[in-house]
C-alpha cells in the first residue's frame, strides 16, 4: 500500500509543478503572442540536423559503406582460410591413409623377409650340421684307423722280436688278430 502511495505522489508533484503558472512563460507571452516557443525551436532543430545532414551524410555514408566492405573483405578471407584450412586436413588425412597402407605392406614385406630368412638360417644351420656330422664321422673312422695301426705297431714291437723273424706268416697273424681283438674289447 505505501508503495502505491509513493508511486501516486512521485507522479503527482510534476504534474502541479508543471500546472503552476511560470512568470516567465507570461512575459514570453506577452512578448510573442504564443504561450511556449516549441515551434521556433523545433523550427532550428530541424535547420541543425540538415546542416548535419548536408556536411556529415557523405562521410558517414562512406565510412559505413567502407566499413561494411571492410567486414565483407575480412569475412571472404576467413572462409577462403577456412576452406583452405579443410583441403589441407583432407590431403592430411589422404596422406594419412597412404601411410597407413603403406606402413602396413612395409610390415607385411618385413614378416615375409624374416620367415625367408629364417628359413635360409635354417637351412644353413641344417646344412652346417649335416657338414658336422660328416666331419666328425670322417674324424671318427680316421682316428679308429690311427688307433688301430697304433694297436698293430705295438703288438707288432712288443710281440715281434729279432730272434722271431724266423715266424712263419700263420703265427703272426694269430699274434696280430689276438691283440687287436683285444684291444678292441678294452
Amino acid at each position: 500500500m505505501q508503495k502505491k502511495l509513493l508511486l501516486l505522489s512521485l507522479l503527482a508533484v510534476p504534474v502541479t509543478i508543471l500546472a503552476s503558472g511560470d512568470a516567465e512563460a507570461t512575459r514570453y507571452f506577452a512578448q510573442t503572442g504564443r504561450e511556449t516557443d516549441f515551434f521556433p525551436r523545433l523550427f532550428n532543430f530541424l535547420i541543425f540536423a540538415g546542416l548535419l545532414y548536408y556536411l556529415l551524410a557523405e562521410p558517414v555514408k562512406n565510412f559505413f559503406k567502407e566499413r561494411k566492405e571492410g567486414i565483407a573483405a575480412q569475412l571472404k578471407e576467413i572462409e577462403e582460410k577456412l576452406q583452405a584450412a579443410k583441403d589441407a586436413k583432407k590431403e592430411a588425412e589422404k596422406h594419412l591413409q597412404e601411410s597407413e597402407q603403406r606402413a602396413k605392406e612395409i610390415v607385411e614385406d618385413a614378416k615375409k623377409e624374416a620367415d625367408v630368412l629364417v628359413k635360409n638360417i635354417q637351412d644353413a644351420n641344417a646344412n652346417d650340421l649335416s657338414n658336422l656330422e660328416k666331419q666328425l664321422e670322417e674324424k671318427m673312422a680316421l682316428e679308429e684307423r690311427k688307433t688301430l695301426r697304433e694297436v698293430v705297431d705295438a703288438v707288432l714291437s712288443e710281440n715281434i722280436t729279432k730272434d722271431d723273424i724266423v715266424l712263419d706268416e700263420g703265427k703272426v697273424i694269430d699274434v696280430v688278430s689276438k691283440n687287436v681283438s683285444q684291444r678292441k674289447a678294452a
